[in-house]
């Protein structure tokens, strides 16, 4: 058998593939992402809670009907139904928007930031990490008001829908990936 020359690729070694960044370490991992996250609205009614309700509401409503329609004052059972139909629709336009989420992801060349509404176009926002920062407004007592993100004089919000708490946490988390992300890509992993 002979030996292949230098100049030969050997056929035991896997190929890089260009389409994954393998070619270049560099670029790979200049795009590896130093932080990722999908901030959802934190909802506490579940599909049986949300079920539960509406049950409870709509027994609850026919209950309180039935004595004014025996006597004889049947436009009340109407009203009783049209509250119904408003609790309904209030539990369903928040189920609706339970489907909204944001996409944050940071890596040492790019900061994206997807928001997908429920209704709509989706909206999708660059930064250079190096030339943004993250604005946060504090309230002594209630704690972290509103995150943005600041870059060139433009400011896009994010995490508008969570907790003060979660908007702290998630600040905190999100200001450490932009540091690290200005410290360039790491290239010993």
């Amino acid at each position: 058998m002979s030996k292949p020359s230098p100049d030969e690729p050997r056929s035991d070694l896997p190929r890089p593939d260009p389409c994954r960044g393998d070619a270049f370490d560099g670029a790979s991992a200049a795009d590896r992402p130093v932080f990722s996250a999908v901030l959802h609205p934190h909802r506490s009614l579940g599909v049986r809670g949300y079920r539960l309700v509406l049950l409870l509401v709509a027994g609850a409503s026919m209950a309180a009907s039935i004595p004014f329609v025996v006597m004889g004052f049947w436009p009340v059972a109407g009203f009783y139904g049209l509250d119904f139909a408003l609790i309904w629709f209030a539990l369903h336009t928040s189920r609706n928007e339970a489907k909204s989420y944001e996409e944050v992801t940071v890596s040492p060349v790019e900061l994206l930031l997807r928001k997908v509404p429920v209704r709509g176009q989706p909206a999708e926002y660059r930064f250079n990490p190096i030339w943004t920062r993250l604005h946060r407004e504090e309230h002594e007592e209630f704690g972290v008001q509103r995150l943005a993100l600041v870059s060139r004089g433009h400011s896009v919000p994010v995490g508008q829908f969570l907790t003060p708490d979660e908007k702290a946490s998630f600040g905190y988390d999100l200001g450490r990936a932009l540091a690290l992300a200005r410290r360039g890509p790491d290239y010993s992993a």
